[in-house]
């Protein structure tokens, strides 16, 4: 008998130890989930302290979260930079699904999405279907200006943006 997958889309809005309704990334690219997180800390005990979000962030509660139950990872970026990331088991529910599952702690104020979900989550027990999103979410309003420059004159945008 096989187990039956639980469809989810590239975005899902997920909910993190209490905290409802974050838009999430789904990212089959990533081995590891992630999340925004702020303020951390480790006391002379070893006791590792964060704050999931920052006061920017509309999920921010300010909630001071401790763990002894934590290890790091080396994390590479698409873009090759490597970090070096603490790791720690929060609650995720997804697709109807609650279950503990571990998360990088990352500054993600820069990112579309506060939250990233990794293989390592889904794997087993979740299928994406990339056809499906449940946040809708804009492109960076520049964007439409840069491209009716390019329409108005692409040698002229290449010359002034793309040429190195």
């Amino acid at each position: 008998m096989t187990k039956e997958l639980v469809i989810v889309g590239s975005t899902e809005y997920v909910e993190i130890n209490g905290i409802k309704d974050i838009p999430a990334k789904i990212d089959t690219g990533a081995d590891t989930s992630s999340i925004w997180a702020s303020s951390i800390d480790m006391d002379k005990d070893g006791t590792l302290s964060f704050v999931l979000f920052d006061k920017k962030s509309p999920f921010y509660t300010g909630e001071k979260l401790e763990s002894t139950d934590y290890m790091v990872k080396t994390v590479r970026s698409s873009h090759g930079d490597e970090q070096i990331r603490y790791r720690v088991k929060l609650s995720l529910t997804l697709g109807g699904a609650t279950f503990v599952t571990t998360f990088t702690l990352a500054n993600r104020s820069r990112n579309n999405f506060p939250v990233l979900i990794g293989r390592h989550t889904l794997n087993e027990h979740f299928l994406v279907d990339v056809s499906k999103s449940s946040v809708k979410y804009h492109s960076n309003p520049n964007t439409h200006q840069l491209n009716h420059e390019l329409q108005e004159d692409p040698y002229k945008f290449h010359r002034k943006y793309l040429k190195k």
